[in-house]
Order: structure tokens, then C-alpha cells, then sequence
């Protein structure tokens, strides 16, 4: 991989998977901890599990496009040592709370202060060339992957001592990666690159104006949230779906997400950077949403756990989806509005996977789960987040034809290519 500084590269990489252990740590044991507050059972608390997500969620929606765009004006470093300091503070806030109240204020602040994934994304975007950019993003999702797999093993290791116990280990983790932000993670935005912030898009609404107007990002932008509407099926019901339909404990959840981890890690890191290279990012970007869909259906109908774990084996590689879509987005953005790109995708995000997302999926999980059900089926949040991911292959058809001269350049140099050759230009210029 050719990269504008291989450390910086590394830094970042470690950052985000110790940021997603820190967060990974809390999952497994967020249903008994919610039923030991809420004294309700696991159909009622998930609900109150959806809440806390649209919490964190709507402050994310209100502050990430200025955090991007603060971002290009300031540099990636201190935006990253911000999110990493919020998750410490939020976590002995939700470590320490013994009411609803507390845990949602420890919620808004994270929302607030959380950036680390999307100024990751600006990061790699500052420090790889864009036909690079599939492999990098590939690797990026690995370690977020990779952050899965360690935190929610311990996490549900540490449950079974005490319940809160994660919650403080992951505030330890999470302040061990400031202070090694602090003194070795270095600046990736040359200050050439910098601009001044731009404050009529320094909002979500000003930035989604703005990216409207621009049909070559706006449809991978659209199909991006609506993918985080489909996506966020996992990570506001999979512990709750788990416990209902097949009588999971913290630590069968555990072994679940590490599985779901491992197995997106290695197909991330091992499969993106191939496949964007030999086939092209919009047909790598096609084929992971179909194989998305197709994992997504399997989970629904699912039923028995084994099942699960085929399905968790078969439907990584549709991972490669993320990094492509990537790719292209950024392959078509300027340098210094990198920032502003993130910030507004990651305002989408919060909007459409922490808002829209949850109250979708636990409420669906709800009204097909409980013993009033019109119809059984507890697998309708997955059967749901399937079809979303359908719909979502529209605007990302829509955007490849937008940018055809671009990404028919990149798909054609993939293509006709040997792995390994030499590209003069083998990526979109930036505009």
C-alpha cells in the first residue's frame, strides 16, 4: 500500500481499535444491566436499549458535521483526543449510574465528544493515495472489527464478576488511549490542506444542502444512510434478539460478536484491498450489498443459534461494500474538505443508525416478539434490515452512473491489470 506515512497510518489503526475495545467491553451486558435499573424484563428493557441509542444518536446528529469541519480546520489529532477522552468520562458516568437519568446524560455526552471513526476516515483519506484507498478503509474496518472480537469477550468475562465492572475497564481502556494519542498519534492534515470553517455547512442541514447539490457524492451518500438504517440491526438488537430467540447469556452474546468480528476483520483486511484492485470499486461495491442482503435474510429466518454462526461465516465478505463505498466517496471529494465529507456522513449516520435505526429495529423486535404478537416472528428486524439494504443498492447504481468517467477509469485499471502491476493513475482525481 502506498502511504503518505506508514507510522501515522499505524497510529490511527491502533487508536480506533482500542477506542472499539474500550467500547466493546459494555455490550454483552448491557440487557441485565438495563433490567437491573429498569427492573423489566429483556422484550420491555430493549426498548429502553433503543432510547439510550437514539440519545447518542441525536447528539451525534447535531455536532459531527462541525467536528468535520473543525477537523479541516484544525487537524485530525485533536478531534481524536477529544472522542477518546468523552468515552472515558462516559463510561464511569454509565458505570457509576444508578438510575435511567444518569445513563442517558452519560449517553448525550458521548454523543458529543464520540468522532473517532469518521476523523479516522478523514485521516486515511489525508494519508493514502485514492486507489489506495479501498485496501486502507478495508483495514480500517478490520480494526474496528478486531476491537469487537477482544471487547465483548472480556466484557462478558468481566459481567459475570460484576456487572459494572466492564464499564470501568473500559474507562481505563479508553484513557490509556488518550494519553497514547497524546504523546505518539502525529497531525495528518497538512496545514496547506486546512480551510477556514465554512459555518452555513458547519451543520448537518447546511452540509446535506451542500452534498445535495453534488449528484457524484449525494447518491453514495444516500445510499450510505440507508445502509446505517439497515446495519444498525446489530448493534441495537443482536444481544436482545440473541437472549429472546434463543435464550443467549452475556457470554453466548460475547462469543457471538467476537465471531461477528473476527470474521469481518478477516474478511476486511484480507478481501477489500483484493477485491476493489482485481474487479473495481463499483463492483465490489455492488456485490457486498447483494451479499449483505443475503446474510441479512439468513438471520431472519434463523432458527436454531448454530445457524447463526453459518450465516456470521458466510455474509462477512459483505464487508468489502463498506470499504468500496468508501472509496469512492472519497475518491471524488477534495483534500481539504475531507473533514466536512466524514462529519456530514457521520451526521447521517447518528441520524439514520442511532435515530431512525434503533427506534426501527427494537420496536419491530418488539411488536414480533411479545406474547401479543400479531404475527411470531422475532427475526422481523432482520427480515426488515434486509430489505432496507435492497432499497440501498438504488443510490448506489444512481452514483457509479454519475461518476461514470471517474469509476469506469478505476474499474477498467482493475481490471486489466495483473494483481501487483504498477498503475500510473490508477484512481478518480479528486475534484
Amino acid at each position: 500500500m502506498k502511504l503518505r506515512g506508514n507510522n501515522a497510518f499505524l497510529f490511527v489503526i491502533v487508536t480506533v481499535t482500542l477506542d472499539l475495545l474500550a467500547f466493546g467491553l459494555f455490550v454483552p451486558v448491557m440487557p441485565e444491566y438495563l433490567k437491573m435499573i429498569t427492573g423489566k424484563e429483556g422484550e420491555d428493557a430493549v426498548v429502553y436499549g433503543g432510547l439510550l441509542l437514539v440519545t447518542f444518536g441525536v447528539m451525534n446528529f447535531l455536532v459531527m458535521t462541525l467536528i468535520g469541519n473543525l477537523s479541516d480546520r484544525f487537524g485530525r489529532r485533536p478531534i481524536l483526543l477529544m472522542s477518546n477522552a468523552g468515552l472515558a468520562i462516559d463510561m464511569v458516568i454509565m458505570g457509576l449510574a444508578s438510575s435511567l437519568f444518569v445513563l442517558f446524560l452519560g449517553r448525550a455526552l458521548a454523543g458529543i465528544t464520540s468522532a473517532t471513526f469518521s476523523t479516522a476516515n478523514s485521516y486515511i483519506a489525508d494519508t493514502t493515495e485514492p486507489q489506495e484507498r479501498g485496501r486502507a478503509y478495508g483495514m480500517l474496518g478490520a480494526a474496528f472489527a478486531v476491537g469487537f472480537i477482544i471487547g465483548p469477550v472480556i466484557g462478558g468475562i468481566l459481567g459475570n464478576i460484576d456487572v459494572r465492572l466492564p464499564f470501568f475497564v473500559a474507562a481505563g481502556v479508553a484513557t490509556l488511549n488518550f494519553i497514547y494519542g497524546l504523546f505518539v498519534l502525529p497531525e495528518s492534515l497538512a496545514k496547506e490542506n486546512r480551510r477556514p470553517v465554512n459555518w452555513a455547512r458547519a451543520n448537518p442541514f447546511g452540509a446535506f444542502k451542500h452534498f445535495a447539490k453534488i449528484p457524484q457524492v449525494a447518491w453514495f451518500i444516500l445510499a450510505t444512510g440507508v445502509l446505517s438504517v439497515a446495519h444498525s440491526v446489530f448493534q441495537s438488537t443482536w444481544g436482545w434478539s440473541g437472549e429472546i430467540r434463543f435464550d443467549w447469556s452475556p457470554q453466548e452474546i460475547a462469543l457471538s460478536l467476537a465471531a461477528v468480528g473476527l470474521a469481518s476483520a478477516i474478511a476486511q483486511a484480507g478481501l477489500s484491498g483484493y477485491a476493489t484492485k482485481r474487479f473495481g470499486p463499483s463492483r465490489t461495491g455492488i456485490f457486498g450489498l447483494c451479499a449483505g442482503v443475503l446474510s441479512l435474510l439468513g438471520y431472519a429466518f434463523a432458527t436454531e443459534a448454530w445457524m447463526i454462526y453459518t450465516i456470521i461465516a458466510a455474509g462477512a465478505v459483505g464487508g468489502v461494500g463498506g470499504a468500496a463505498l468508501q472509496q469512492m466517496m472519497t475518491g471524488v471529494t477534495s483534500k481539504d474538505t475531507q473533514g466536512e465529507l466524514q462529519g456530514a456522513i457521520a451526521s447521517l449516520n447518528a441520524l439514520c443508525a442511532l435515530i431512525i435505526g434503533p427506534l426501527l429495529m427494537t420496536q419491530t423486535l418488539h411488536i414480533f416478539s411479545a406474547d401479543d404478537a400479531p404475527t411470531y416472528l422475532p427475526g422481523a428486524n432482520f427480515l426488515l434490515a434486509a430489505i432496507l439494504s435492497g432499497f440501498a443498492l438504488i443510490p448506489l447504481y444512481l452514483g457509479i452512473r454519475a461518476n461514470a468517467g471517474s469509476l469506469d477509469e478505476m474499474d477498467i485499471i482493475a481490471t486489466s491489470k495483473p494483481m501487483g502491476a504498477n498503475s500510473e493513475d490508477g484512481g478518480a482525481t479528486p475534484a
